[in-house]
């Protein structure tokens, strides 16, 4: 097939690289070497030539993508099957009439051309292999025959087993295409594929062909073009080159040394190039990965693919400059959630969000424009994450991004104001889980009354309410109670005392916290476990087998064990790992989940850990207060300075547990959202309109909502769904994200961490040192006494495990986010917002937390 005849919607046909080749060719101004397709007909009419690859193909699919001797093995056995596998005389003769037209002795690049390709969600660049300058049919034919095995190279198999993209699955075609003898070659990319940003494109550029550059053989020139502008330029030196032999194939040349650091382009020919690309990427819609020649003739673009590693950046609906936040880290999830989750987050939250990539933002420009907000602002963020406050102030200190508006312009004052101050009385606190509590037994009854359409119309009406015992300002007053409590400790403990971080100390034990007590709970569950041999041995062997609950009572001691498990999960059930989303499985759904952290509490803990525990948190906290007031004292005007100081701790250990309360209200009543919305989900699979029940996770509320009312529901929606997901999955979410797509990062500016240590946000007092447990899996959790807890961010569901461990170091947090809060209740030194922790710091090695400075060692 000629590649003009090719268009986008023959991908099965001719593979990603061709499909977007023959697109290319139709673009105005935009010149591609001509050339033709061997079609995926081919290769599967090659492939049905030998019985064996069936088998072959199963068994690298079963393999483990991180086994990659296997992987070696068996991909090597697989290239060699295909390679030996002679071509059709048939489909010779037509690949030869096809050289005949467009020159049988010319030169021609020979190009795999894979069905899993190119994709705007794999992009698959490099995996299968590309032949330069092959001259003569026989060659020619050669040549296909190896880009068809290359579709099982290790390096291809590797990238489809960690997609999940299934080997029988991929077809591969192959491009045929006159060579291009380019002068200089390269990549441009329409997006700065370092900082994400969609105004600024890279150019790299370097003589010669392009394997010079694709191969790593030479560093090329950089340029970066805004606005029709190069802004910045990195001229290397080039001292080699690839360029074509006259009777095929390539070969290494060095370049004179006058010419080595010259620039490879002019700023006219970057700028040009950079037009070039903008066209293309306005044709896909999307930025693009772009390899180009350049020889005498001006430009010819040789491939276009998707950037697949750029986070995407909210649609917006106007032209203003936009800075999102990201929520996940506020929010102590930042994986990717499904669109039932996101639309729930976004119906039931008190603020505006902006979904992309699977995550949720929220913008935050209008604010920062507006300097009496900025302040405020800037304090919030950094007292939740300091990384963000950095990243929102690199923004601000460009100038060029967020405008500076007058006081009494849009932005206006901050929503809502401060709180006003309360009494320091517990009451307070009683009477405000008692209203939430009566709230949600209500919706619990009457949700039952409603099915079909009616129920998203209730649920709509719930989310009201829902919101309503969120905003109440007594519990706003509350939490901003204790958290000023807790600001007011350090600061002025620090400056009367020397003191750093004495708020950790006098918060342990605090009383009325949900999520610490969730914790305790479970040493108490494993108490009534651990007197039983029998049940311990069998849930040992649970290995993800939910029925468990039901097997316990035939074993001695299993009633009383089932029943400790279900009371737990009465209370505490409707938590699990990532709970702001909706669709993950709940602990009550999946109670396996909670075994091995049962197991580590009956093996590491005597009976009675849970009570003992709060009471030494309890007394080490009343010490505490003891010696601070009685060394208080001792100073100038030390009676004004204790007596404060006391009305302080009595305040924060009133309203700090309370911190932990609205979150479990709210999951509390996911969940019963969750149950009744599944219900409906069945109903839609009993009827044949979905095939599975969690194919409705792939749809908005109101999407759901419109498939009950009449249905019909979009296949292939969900299938597109589907995908997006699994690709959103690999994305790492910024922190901040600007309307330009950059991706900023933010940086901690300090010169008080030793070299080598890994710097972070202190959140819990004191220094520890120990093994390094990272677990990224809280189902696959096996932790000994003495153990440091690494991991990439903890929600509440984790706090179970925080009771075996002796230190806790995350890669997202601030000082008031739940892991943090607990961390403190429990004792144990804290270091947050640690870069890469789970990458930096490997399972097993030495450590050393300090959880009063802010930093992680790493022990020999």
């Amino acid at each position: 097939m000629e590649l003009q005849e090719v268009d986008g919607t023959q991908l099965a046909v001719v593979g990603g690289k061709a499909a977007h080749l023959g697109v290319l060719s139709r673009i105005e101004g935009i010149r591609v070497p001509a050339g033709f397709c061997v079609t995926t007909d081919a290769f599967r009419q090659v492939m049905a030539q030998e019985p064996t690859l069936g088998d072959q193909l199963g068994r690298l699919s079963r393999l483990d993508p991180d086994d990659r001797e296997a992987i070696r093995t068996l991909s090597a056995e697989v290239r060699r099957t295909v390679a030996g596998i002679a071509v059709p005389a048939e489909l010779a003769a037509e690949i030869t009439s096809a050289l005949a037209r467009h020159g049988e002795q010319a030169a021609y690049a020979v190009r795999s051309s894979a069905t899993a390709e190119d994709l705007p969600t794999a992009s698959f660049a490099g995996q299968q292999d590309t032949y330069l300058n092959v001259v003569g049919p026989e060659a020619i034919l050669d040549h296909v025959s190896l880009c068809w095995a290359s579709l099982f190279s290790e390096r291809a198999v590797t990238y489809r087993l960690r997609n999940g993209i299934d080997h029988r699955t991929v077809q591969m075609a192959v491009v045929v295409q006159r060579m291009v003898f380019a002068e200089v070659s390269g990549i441009l990319f329409t997006a700065d594929p370092v900082t994400g940003n969609r105004r600024v494109a890279t150019v790299d550029a370097g003589f010669g062909l392009g394997e010079a550059l694709v191969s790593g053989l030479v560093n090329p020139d950089v340029f970066k073009v805004r606005d029709g502008e190069v802004i910045a330029e990195t001229v290397s030196a080039k001292q080699l080159a690839v360029s074509a032999l006259p009777g095929g194939g390539t070969r290494e040349v060095a370049i004179d040394l006058p010419r080595q650091e010259q620039p490879a382009l002019t700023h006219a020919q970057v700028v040009r190039l950079v037009q070039l690309g903008r066209r293309i990427e306005a044709h896909f819609g999307r930025p693009q990965d772009i390899e180009w020649c350049l020889d005498g003739d001006g430009f010819q673009i040789v491939q276009s693919r998707p950037i697949t590693t750029l986070f995407p950046v909210p649609t917006a609906h106007d032209q203003e400059n936009h800075l999102y936040v990201s929520v996940g880290h506020q929010q102590m999830m930042t994986d990717a959630m499904k669109p039932l989750g996101l639309s729930m987050w976004q119906l039931t939250a008190m603020a505006p969000m902006h979904e992309a990539g699977g995550r949720l933002f929220v913008d935050v420009a209008r604010r920062l424009a507006s300097p009496a907000n900025r302040a405020a602002l800037l304090d919030l963020m950094g007292k939740g994450d300091p990384l963000v406050r950095d990243a929102l102030e690199t923004v601000l200190e460009r100038g060029d991004f967020i405008p500076t508006l007058p006081d009494d312009g849009p932005a206006g004052p901050p929503p809502g104001g401060a709180p006003a101050p309360i009494e320091t009385d517990p009451a307070i606190v009683a009477e405000l889980i008692e209203r939430s509590q009566a709230s949600l037994a209500a919706l619990r009854r009457d949700i039952a009354d409603h099915s079909g359409p009616a129920l998203f119309e209730f649920l709509l009406e719930a989310v009201q309410e829902h919101k309503r015992v969120l905003a109440q300002p007594l519990s706003m007053q509350a939490i901003m109670a204790g958290m000023e409590a807790t600001w007011w400790l350090n600061d002025r403990l620090q400056d009367w005392l020397g003191e750093k971080n004495a708020a950790d100390t006098l918060t342990l034990s605090a009383p009325g916290n949900i999520t610490s007590e969730m914790g305790l709970a479970l040493l108490d569950v494993a108490d009534v476990i651990r007197p039983h041999p029998e049940v311990v041995a069998f849930l040992q062997d649970v290995a993800g087998d939910d029925g468990f609950l039901d097997e316990l009572p035939k074993l001695a001691g299993g009633a009383q064990a089932r029943d400790a498990v279900d009371a737990y999960l009465d209370r505490y059930g409707m938590r699990c790992v990532g709970e702001i989303d909706i669709t993950r499985p709940r602990w009550r759904e999946r109670p396996a989940t909670l075994v091995p952290a049962i197991l580590d509490n009956v093996r590491n803990f005597e009976p009675g850990a849970a009570a003992r525990r709060f009471e030494r948190g309890r007394q080490q906290a009343l010490q505490k207060e003891q010696d601070v007031l009685s060394r208080l004292r001792a100073l100038p005007d030390g009676d004004r300075k204790a007596a404060e100081t006391k009305r302080m701790i009595d305040r924060v250990r009133t309203f700090i547990g309370y911190r932990e309360y609205p979150k479990y209200d709210i999951v509390s009543r996911y969940f019963v959202y969750k149950q009744a919305l599944v219900a409906e989900a069945e109903r839609l699979v009993r009827s044949g309109v979905l095939p599975d029940v969690e194919d409705a996770f792939y749809l908005t509320f109101q999407e759901l909502h419109d498939a009950v009312r009449s249905g019909t529901v979009d296949a292939r929606l969900v299938s597109e769904r589907r995908e997006a997901f699994r690709s959103y999955q690999a994305l790492t979410p910024p922190r901040v994200l600007t309307s330009d797509g950059e991706a900023v990062s933010g940086a901690y500016r300090r010169d008080d961490v030793p070299d080598g240590a890994l710097a972070g946000l202190p959140v819990s007092a004191g220094t520890v040192e120990g093994r390094a447990r990272v677990i990224l899996d809280l189902a696959q959790a096996d932790l000994e006494p003495g153990d440091i807890l690494v991991t990439a961010h903890t929600d509440p569901s984790w706090t179970p495990l925080f009771v075996s461990v002796t230190g806790l170091v995350t890669e997202v947090g601030g000082l008031m986010t739940h892991g943090a809060v607990i961390a403190r209740e429990y004792g144990l030194p804290a270091v947050v917002g640690v870069a890469d922790a789970t990458r930096l710091i490997a399972d097993g090695q030495r450590i050393r937390v300090h959880g009063s400075d802010g930093y992680v060692e790493l022990l020999p």
